[in-house]
């Protein structure tokens, strides 16, 4: 547990280094306002600090940088909420959800100069129909129908042979039975009933359950909306450093890692923060994500937020994605 000098040296360390960029020293933190201290007691208290894993020292520098675990000991307990103007418009404008999320994108990107993100509403999960046609032995073709008429085809090569006959059975079963609900309902459904189910009805419903989840994950990973990649080009961390740059880039890509990601921050109220380095949710160590959920008439339906570097003036991403999320859950409720 640190005492109160400790907590306070660390928050000046943190902001210094978040605002100048450079590892911050003994000598440079004893004349920093507040810090009542001699460049000794700072020495000494750096190396505590060091010692339990907040600060560390680069090779090519006397100074001290935050860590992965000094950063969210910073984050949790010493921001302050001020509440800073900013350039930011008053309301989105009500539109077609694509176009919605596309400029809460660009926003974020503009408010912070760094990567906004944006996860369009989720989809419901729900098939209208689904049909099996034999292609040859133990080769079928599975085809998804949704409620708004997409078609999604898949094959699929089940360890038993079945006939034309018992396909169209299953078919019918499956859509007279579970035509309209989710596939997660399915799924928990399938699990209660699967022992009552003809054991050709019961795998072909659980071969559909696996490629209609895999048909909706493949659609979201589409639904990411990326702006301001280009601004990591004049971030001092990234460009004096190719390989992180190129990192970053491929993490932008990646967008099934990056849905994970977002998955995981749904998951919680509010404004989260994920620093990289201190979890497997963000894969680099250079990277920190602010997010949040967003609401169409008060249920969560996506999730948004800001990546750039560990560095970042956390108080004012913070800011930035809780106006964003706001924006966007009106316009959204409030499309005609």
């Amino acid at each position: 547990m640190l005492d109160d000098r400790a907590k306070l040296l660390l928050k000046t360390l943190v902001e210094r280094y978040i605002a100048e960029g450079q590892p911050v020293g003994s000598r440079t933190l004893s004349r920093a306002p507040g810090l009542d201290l001699s460049p000794a007691t700072i020495r000494n208290v750096m190396s505590d600090l060091e010692g339990l894993g907040l600060i560390t020292s680069p090779h090519t520098s006397a100074g001290r940088i935050p860590t992965a675990r000094g950063y969210r000991l910073f984050v949790d307990t010493m921001l302050t909420a001020q509440r800073e103007h900013m350039n930011a418009p008053s309301h989105l404008p009500p539109d077609q959800p694509q176009k919605v999320i596309a400029n809460a994108a660009n926003l974020l990107s503009n408010l912070s100069q760094f990567v906004g993100v944006v996860m369009a509403p989720r989809r419901a999960s729900v098939f209208k129909q689904i049909e099996f046609l034999r292609l040859s032995d133990r080769r079928l073709l599975v085809i998804i129908v949704s409620p708004d008429g997409d078609v999604q085809n898949r094959v699929i090569f089940p360890e038993a042979d079945y006939t034309q006959s018992q396909l169209v059975e299953a078919s019918n079963y499956i859509n007279a039975h579970y035509a309209g609900l989710t596939i997660e309902q399915v799924r928990d459904r399938l699990q209660s009933e699967v022992e009552k189910l003809r054991g050709e009805i019961a795998a072909l419903m659980q071969a559909a359950v696996k490629v209609s989840s895999e048909v909706l994950t493949e659609a979201q990973e589409d639904d990411v909306v990326i702006s301001g990649e280009r601004n990591l080009l004049s971030v001092t961390d990234f460009s004096s450093d190719m390989g992180q740059l190129r990192r970053a880039f491929e993490l932008f890509e990646q967008k099934a890692q990056l849905m994970r990601l977002l998955d995981v921050s749904s998951k919680a109220e509010g404004v989260r923060i994920f620093i990289g380095g201190e979890s497997q949710v963000v894969p680099f160590e250079e990277l920190s994500i602010v997010s949040a959920n967003y609401e169409v008439d008060g249920q969560v339906v996506g999730t948004l937020g800001v990546i750039g570097p560990t560095r970042m003036p956390y108080e004012r991403m913070i800011q930035i994605v809780d106006i964003t999320s706001r924006l966007v859950s009106n316009a959204l409720s409030h499309r005609k």
